[in-house]
This record gives C-alpha cells, structure tokens and sequence, in this order.
C-alpha cells in the first residue's frame, strides 16, 4: 500500500496559516485588575481591529490598564485599551484609545448582558493574545474590592511566599 502524502511535503506552522497548531502567545496582561477587582467568570472574545492595529500588537505594542468593557445595543465593546499606532504605516491610522468592539457568541452576549444588569459587577480585560493566528481577549465579570479585601489578598499571599520560603531548602528530591 502507498502512503496518502508519500513524496508530498509535509505542510510547516508557517504553510498551515492560522491553523497552525500553536499555543497562546500573550500580547499584553492587565495585572492590576486581579488586584482591583473580584474574578466571577472568565471569558474569551475576539477583537475587531482596523489596518495596522494587528501588526502593531504582533510587535507587543498594546496597554491594557484602565481599560473596560460595556454591552451596548446588544453587543460588547472594549473601551480605553491602547494600541500603539504601527511605526510603518503611513495611511489611515486609527486613533490609538479608540473604542474596539469584541466578537462574541449571541447567547455568550445575552448571558454577560444578564449578569451586568447585577449590582455594582463590570467587565475588565485580563490578558490580550493571539491564539491560532487571531486576536483574542479574555475578559472577567468582576467586582470592585475595598480596602479590607485588598489586604487581606495581600496578607495571605505572603503568607504562601512565607510557607514557600521555609519548606524550600528542605525537600529535596
């Protein structure tokens, strides 16, 4: 019997296009909102992005902070995450803070819409990626922590830290 791809090339990750086989490579991380704010539910979303936006982000140009997600009309938009306008482009760069909108499933959509209309829950991004070749961001319906909750994250993470450091030298295999 002959083999299917007998005397074919074997197609590379960069032949196979966005159905390359590659993992999650992360353009920017939003850090601080773990730190703000109380993770109910992740999601992930993608980005309707306009001319050199992608290049842009490809090369690590992007800032997430401060930035938010709204449900307007039936569809979800990212506002105040800035993307570095494209060093080579020349045409039509898009304004830098502009409002993006994310691409969702209805039903995803209807169900986040749902839950916002809850008292005093948001939307933050959490972390901006490329994922097969499109950019992707993974949002979190989150609650605003006060100060007592604040410390009390930072209290127990010191003491994992402090827990680490004292079994660290002991357990060797």
């Amino acid at each position: 019997m002959k083999a299917r791809n007998e005397g074919k090339e074997q197609p590379t990750a960069s032949k196979q296009g966005r159905n390359a086989p590659e993992g999650k490579k992360v353009v920017a991380s939003n850090r601080k909102a773990r730190y703000d704010y109380e993770i109910l539910e992740v999601y992930e979303a993608g980005l309707s992005l306009v001319g050199a936006e992608v290049k842009s982000l490809r090369a690590g140009k992007a800032v997430l902070e401060g930035s938010f997600a709204r449900s307007e009309k039936g569809e979800l938009y990212l506002y105040n995450m800035y993307i570095a306008p494209y060093s080579h482009a020349h045409l039509d760069l898009p304004d830098s803070r502009r409002t993006r909108k994310l691409l969702m499933r209805r039903v995803e959509l209807k169900r986040l819409a749902a839950r916002l209309s809850g008292k005093a829950v948001t939307i933050v991004p959490l972390q901006l990626y490329f994922k097969h070749g499109w950019a992707k961001v993974e949002l979190a319906l989150a609650r605003g922590k006060k100060g007592p909750d604040r410390r009390e994250t930072l209290r127990k993470k010191e003491e994992t830290r402090e827990m680490e450091r004292s079994f660290k030298g002991r357990f060797k295999l």
